[in-house]
C-alpha cells in the first residue's frame, strides 16, 4: 500500500481528539454534581468511544508510515 501521510495525519489527529475530549470530560463528570445515571451513560460512551479510537489510531498510524493497515 502506499504511504497516504495526509489521511494516516488525519485519523490520528480524529483518535486523539477523541481521548482528549471524553477523557476531559469525564474528568468534569466526576466534578459536577449529576446523578448516578447521567454519570454511567457518559462513561459508557466515553468507553465505546475511546476503544472505537484505538484502531483508527492503529490505521492512521499504518498509513502514515506508509505500511499496509491490515499487516
Amino acid at each position: 500500500m502506499p504511504r497516504i501521510p495526509t489521511l494516516g495525519a488525519l485519523l490520528l489527529i480524529a483518535a486523539g481528539w477523541t481521548w482528549f475530549v471524553w477523557l476531559t470530560r469525564i474528568g468534569n463528570l466526576f466534578a459536577d454534581d449529576r446523578s448516578t445515571a447521567f454519570i454511567a451513560v457518559h462513561v459508557g460512551l466515553a468507553a465505546v468511544s475511546v476503544l472505537l479510537a484505538i484502531p483508527v489510531a492503529w490505521v492512521g498510524l499504518r498509513l502514515f508510515r506508509g505500511a499496509s493497515p491490515g499487516g
